[in-house]
This record gives C-alpha cells, sequence and structure tokens, in this order.
C-alpha cells in the first residue's frame, strides 16, 4: 500500500462567538458566530468573510465533535466554502485549562479535522477536486487548523 503524503496548504485563525445550549439529549450543544478569521499560506491566502459558523457538541464520551462552515475570499478576490468536521479529545485536566483559557501545548489532546472545499473561480478549482486534513489548536478566543492537501 502506497503511503499517504500531504502538502501544507495554509493555516486559518478563526475568531467565535459562542452560545450554550446547554445539556441536550445528545450532550452539550453549543452554537457559534463567526467574528474574524484570515488565512495564509504558499498557495492562497485572504479572509473569512462574516455569516460562518460553528456547531459543536460535547459528547458523553467527553469528546467534541465539531462542525464548522465558512465563506473564505482570497486576497485576490475570489470566494471558496470550505466546510469541515473535526474531533477533540483530551484528558479532564487539559479540557478545563482550555475552558478557562489558558495556554495549552497543541501536543496535549487530539484535534483532527477533514476539510472540504467547493469554488467558481477557475483558478483555484483544483480545490473542488481534493481531499484534505488538518490538525488543529486552541489559544485564547482564537481556533487555528493548519490545513493540508492529500496527495
Amino acid at each position: 500500500m502506497p503511503e499517504i503524503k500531504t502538502e501544507f496548504l495554509f493555516t486559518i485563525y478563526l475568531g467565535f462567538e459562542f452560545s450554550v445550549l446547554g445539556e441536550t439529549p445528545y450532550g452539550i450543544r453549543r452554537i457559534a458566530s463567526l467574528k474574524s478569521g484570515k488565512f495564509d499560506g504558499p498557495k492562497l491566502n485572504g479572509t473569512v468573510l462574516s455569516g460562518g459558523g460553528a456547531w459543536t457538541l460535547v459528547r458523553r464520551d467527553g469528546v467534541l465533535d465539531i462542525e464548522v462552515r465558512l465563506l473564505l475570499e482570497t486576497s485576490d478576490k475570489h470566494q471558496i466554502y470550505m466546510h469541515w468536521r473535526a474531533l477533540r479529545d483530551a484528558p479532564k485536566d487539559v479540557t478545563d485549562r482550555l475552558r478557562r483559557g489558558e495556554p495549552v501545548d497543541p501536543g496535549a489532546y487530539y484535534f483532527r479535522a477533514t476539510p472540504y472545499f467547493e469554488t467558481g473561480s477557475e483558478k483555484y478549482g483544483w480545490m473542488n477536486r481534493i481531499c484534505a486534513v488538518a490538525s488543529g489548536s486552541l489559544a485564547t478566543n482564537a481556533r487555528t487548523l493548519n490545513v493540508f492537501q492529500v496527495l
């Protein structure tokens, strides 16, 4: 079986404002509105347009199940829809530190995502035909995702 290789595309930086619905039949549900965002990398860079959001669920086993939908606008004014699903798993003490906004080494927890892209742009049309993976990290009021194309 051939080895899976990746190529770095960009890092995306996101700021959200969260609303907590509380305990639901599925776990603790939170819904977030995008407040700010930008992305940069060797193949594309730009800003994240308003209107995006995140839907998260702290499952009964403690894993955070995340779904995010965003609209990227490249520095040369092309728009790309980005959608991903992610899982974050962390020991309770790490989760507590993250909730308090304390700095935590991203190696202390698991945060992985599977982004997909959609665009009508000819220049960035190659993004319609790729699979991607990403590794995430958290800082005070910011989420960061390093996005890689699977070759």
